[in-house]
């Protein structure tokens, strides 16, 4: 009789592997018939969804969600304009000039291959004319319309800028470019 109860048909040994436990027969303590093995199973789901725990091995979660993950992000870096992170700071650029005509011709220079910075010095009637840059900005500290473009640009460089159309603001038209998102 007590070999009875070790036994375990084979087709059980994967409930022994995965629930780390052999089901019995809870009346007659030898292996279960398939009805019993079935609400075995039910009820023992039924308690790991209440306990909130996962069946599924640390291994198979990482490898199922962190491949589907790379994939999303690296098609959020293929794509243009979508797929930026939200962000409470950029780090920005810009040409301002008082009259569209002068800002066309700036955003044309650009679109020649000139940089950023150096048409910036040449074209921008802003104070701070350090290449234009106005540094780290928060959200909040801009100007609306300046804000929204701004915060809908990937990150560039100087030498190859991913810039703004021309925006109006109550300082006139803005060239902008963004360095850095944080």
């Amino acid at each position: 009789m007590a070999s009875a109860l070790l036994a375990v048909p084979p087709e059980f040994g994967s409930l022994r592997d995965r629930y780390n436990v052999v089901p019995r027969c809870t009346q007659h303590h030898h292996a279960p018939t398939p009805i019993s093995l079935h609400s075995w199973i039910t009820a023992h789901a039924m308690a790991k969804k209440a306990s909130g725990s996962n069946d599924k091995k640390p291994a198979e979660k990482k490898g199922g969600k962190g491949n589907a993950g790379k994939a999303e992000e690296s098609g959020e870096k293929k794509g243009k304009g979508g797929g930026l992170k939200p962000a409470t700071s950029v780090n920005v650029r810009h040409i301002l000039c008082e009259k569209q005509s002068k800002a066309l011709e700036a955003l044309q220079k650009i679109q020649e291959g000139q940089r950023f910075d150096k048409v910036a010095q040449e074209y921008s009637e802003d104070k701070a004319k350090a290449g234009g840059s106005l540094g780290w900005q928060v959200r909040g500290s801009m100007v609306g319309a300046f804000q929204d473009a701004a915060f809908a640009l990937q990150p560039s460089t100087v030498d190859k800028p991913i810039l703004s159309p021309l925006v109006k603001t109550q300082f006139g038209y803005h060239i902008i470019m963004v360095e850095g998102r944080k």
